[in-house]
């Protein structure tokens, strides 16, 4: 095709040898087109990056009623929790929810790569996962409302607590309880090995320290891949170091149970010789009494809906943007012991609580 031209329904059918019906048909999943044909009608639509247009779509059979929700994990609480949110909020509008889990690389390439040419929909939700440059740029291409819900993603309406703000309040509590001494366990994606640690939970913990007046040793952080067995494997590289921290912030509570068992097996108290403080609040947090930052998990999936439901309307997103968390003390932190070199040795310090 040459360079700069809208390519159409009838440049499809050409290319795959069919009549422009069939093409129709094949494209929007009509029962009675066989497979070959309709596979060689999607590998050229996908060949000549067409995109079937929302606008004749409706122009055809109104609104499709229909919300492609992409997930990266269906089993994790967390997700599962904002898409319960989401989903309610959907379902109660009479909107179907096609829901992706794009599990690992192969599966976000494979989403990216076919939904626009699959799929008719009248939005895309992407629940907990960032998107990549010539993701974004597939989205876009399908010319719907997108929305992002459970992290960050600002080139679209979405809904997300703060990770530097949360990050804060989890370090700073440590501070204010005289611990001098802070190690932290960051974690990656391991399914996405491109994905980074969470950056704003990991800028927190350097800030906190800086304004403490306390250096940022190297060795006192550990980035694992997300999960309670790198957790635990993560606190056993910080009780091997010559002389290990007094108290450990991990990015999620998943990571903080792991670092509590390996706590525990070494015969360790805690919080009287470790404190350790989590982010979440996860379903498991309060029997396991550990301290941790709570966020909305459901409220964003709701909130996601909601606006979702008002760009849907024409009207414009309410109630996104950042939503509040809040420090929750439980048994698992407390003061250094008295006497360690470690502890606090001056006057108290003002946390951000």
């Amino acid at each position: 095709m040459p360079p700069h031209t809208r390519v159409n329904m009838a440049d499809v059918a050409r290319r795959a040898g069919v009549s422009m019906a069939t093409a129709s048909r094949a494209l929007s999943n009509h029962p009675h087109v066989a497979e070959e044909t309709r596979a060689r009608v999607l590998a050229a639509a996908e060949q000549l990056s067409y995109v079937v247009s929302p606008e004749a779509s409706r122009l055809a059979g109104g609104a499709t009623d229909r919300v492609a929700v992409v997930v990266p994990h269906i089993s994790r609480w967390f997700f599962a929790t904002l898409l319960e949110g989401l989903e309610a909020v959907l379902r109660d509008a009479d909107l179907d929810v096609l829901l992706y889990h794009v599990g690992d690389a192969a599966d976000r390439r494979d989403f990216f790569q076919r939904l626009p040419a699959r799929r008719k929909v009248d939005a895309v939700v992407v629940l907990g996962m960032p998107v990549m440059h010539g993701e974004r740029e597939r989205l876009e291409s399908m010319g719907v409302h997108i929305v992002a819900a459970g992290g960050q993603v600002e080139h679209y309406p979405y809904v997300s607590i703060d990770d530097a703000a949360a990050g804060r309040q989890a370090v700073d509590h440590l501070l204010f309880l005289g611990h001098r001494r802070i190690g932290m366990i960051a974690t990656v994606e391991p399914t996405e090995p491109g994905w980074p640690a969470n950056p704003g939970r990991a800028r927190a913990y350097r800030e906190a320290l800086a304004e403490a007046g306390l250096p940022a040793e190297p060795g006192l952080v550990v980035t694992v891949p997300w999960g309670g067995v790198p957790g635990a494997d993560a606190m056993s590289q910080l009780l091997s170091l010559r002389e290990p921290p007094t108290a450990v912030y991990a990015h999620s509570d998943e990571v903080a149970f792991g670092a509590m068992r390996t706590l525990r097996r070494a015969g360790l108290r805690i919080p009287e010789d470790m404190s350790v403080v989590g982010i979440d609040d996860h379903p498991m947090a309060e029997l396991a009494d550990l301290t941790t930052v709570a966020q909305p998990v459901r409220d964003q999936g709701v909130a996601a809906g909601r606006m979702l439901l008002a760009l849907l309307a024409g009207g414009e997103p309410e109630g996104g943007g950042t939503v509040a968390t809040r420090l929750v003390v439980r048994g698992s932190t407390g003061p250094p012991r008295p006497g360690s070199s470690r502890a606090r040795s001056s006057s108290p310090r003002p946390g951000r609580r």
